[in-house]
């Protein structure tokens, strides 16, 4: 259950960081570098809970 306590947190977060890019998007005074770093870190979560899926679903089988 502890993989999947971690990608729960994981998905929060990764929303939070959705909705920080967005609300940064929409204001144009946002730096760019801002937006990128919050594109990178998002993208980043993404990956990690792609690579904690797959390890649960190896766990399961």
């Amino acid at each position: 259950m502890a993989i999947q306590a971690h990608l729960v947190e994981l998905e929060r977060k990764h929303r939070t960081l959705e909705s920080e890019l967005h609300d940064a998007l929409i204001h144009l005074s946002t730096d760019d570098l801002r937006i990128v770093e919050l594109k990178r870190k998002k993208l980043h979560l993404k990956d990690q809970i792609e690579r904690l899926k797959h390890v649960a679903d190896e766990t399961l089988h």
